[in-house]
């Protein structure tokens, strides 16, 4: 049997993301794990795959306009407890983390900093809309991540295959 310790749960708010929490609670109660709760809040940058900013203190910008601050990353923990942790219900074992960056990277970097068994993500995000631009995050965390990753679809939206393929 899969063992898994530590879980991660990656939320970008969007349904598919808030249905793929029920399945990451669920597998983190009945495998005993901690489950580690992320998010990475959008930034105005626009990135390019093959380079990544870093986080830049403000202090450091030289007045000019720092990537993340201390109130986006309060911001964002804030929404994170918002929408996940009443539903926690009696369950404890939970970390809130909020990752500045691209989200793909940020979510792969967590994982393998925190021994990670599988990341549990929804399939369709909120920037879907921007995939010819930005490609997927799930396609991409699930092509280079170190452990399994899962995709939760919303079963109430109908999918169909593009071309002459369905």
């Amino acid at each position: 049997m899969v063992e898994y310790k530590n879980i991660l749960f990656c939320s970008d708010f969007s349904e598919d993301a808030n249905i793929a929490f029920l399945h990451a609670l669920n597998f983190a109660k009945r495998h005993g794990a901690k489950l580690h709760v992320l998010n990475v809040p959008h930034s105005p940058f626009t990135y390019n795959r093959n380079i990544v900013d870093e986080h830049v203190p403000p202090e450091s910008s030289h007045h000019g306009q720092a990537f993340f601050d201390k109130e986006v990353e309060a911001q964002a923990e804030k929404a994170l407890r918002e929408s996940y942790e009443k539903r926690l219900g009696d369950f404890k074992d939970c970390t809130f983390v909020v990752r500045c960056g691209s989200p793909d990277v940020e979510i792969i970097r967590y994982a393998k900093q925190n021994s990670i068994d599988l990341i549990v993500m929804g399939a369709l995000g909120k920037a879907e809309h921007d995939r010819k631009v930005h490609g997927s995050t799930v396609a991409s965390v699930s092509k280079y991540a170190h452990c399994h990753v899962m995709a939760i679809r919303n079963p109430a939206k109908q999918f169909t295959l593009p071309g002459k393929m369905h």
